[in-house]
């Protein structure tokens, strides 16, 4: 079996409690409250942009060119494509114009410093392992929740939803799962933390959704 089989196989308590939250329930029925999808998508904002440099980091980290050229592609994706998605969906008549000021939630905070850190300081194969739950991840949800809100009329967040069960972000997401195979395999002494970073990057998945729908903030903000 492949490390991301046996990966995602190991992680399948997390998912399922993934699959579970109330946040993401109630966005595929549709009924989630705008306060907290806003409250998502500006955190989310600030995580794509730690999220970019993590996978710059991790390209310039790649031995192999064909591997570099993924991960910096991907790169430059999030920092366009889903940045572009944010500012539509934030200036829409359901969720207002962006905020002024945004500040990371606690959880939010600790992800990306996470990601950005293990893709600075751990091996090449570690740091993919920790970068591919946010695609593997968002991927799996986008297919569970379209047949729902495509036949939702006037679903609010089917856009959302169309952008993760879309053919090429599952496509980016099969060759991210490939690439990680392939230090995996070239690496073997690197599998266990692999398979640590993985999880724990997963469980971040699911804590910064659960934080969303509790629209987490600092007990004692600055200022």
């Amino acid at each position: 079996m492949s490390f991301t089989a046996d990966a995602w196989a190991a992680t399948a308590a997390l998912r399922t409690a993934i699959e579970e939250l109330a946040f993401l329930t109630e966005l595929g029925e549709g009924t989630l409250a705008p306060a907290a999808f806003r409250h998502y998508l500006e955190q989310d904002a600030l995580y794509l942009a730690g999220y970019a440099k993590a996978l710059a980091l991790l390209a310039a980290r790649a031995d192999d060119p064909d591997a570099a050229a993924v991960w910096a592609g991907s790169a430059s994706v999030t920092r366009t494509v889903e940045t572009a998605l944010h500012a539509d969906l934030l200036g829409s008549e359901l969720l207002g114009p962006a905020s002024a000021e945004l500040l990371h939630s606690p959880t939010c905070l600790g992800y990306v410093s996470y990601l950005v850190a293990t893709a600075a300081t751990a091996s090449y194969e570690v740091a993919a392992a920790a970068v591919l739950p946010c695609y593997w991840v968002y991927a799996d949800t986008g297919v569970r929740l379209a047949a729902t809100a495509r036949s939702t009329p006037g679903h609010p967040y089917a856009r959302w939803v169309a952008t993760y069960d879309d053919p090429a972000f599952q496509e980016s997401t099969r060759r991210a799962r490939q690439l990680v195979d392939e230090a995996a395999a070239a690496t073997p002494s690197a599998v266990p933390a692999m398979h640590r970073a993985f999880a724990l990057a997963t469980r971040y998945e699911l804590e910064f959704w659960r934080s969303a729908h509790a629209q987490e903030t600092w007990a004692h903000p600055l200022g």
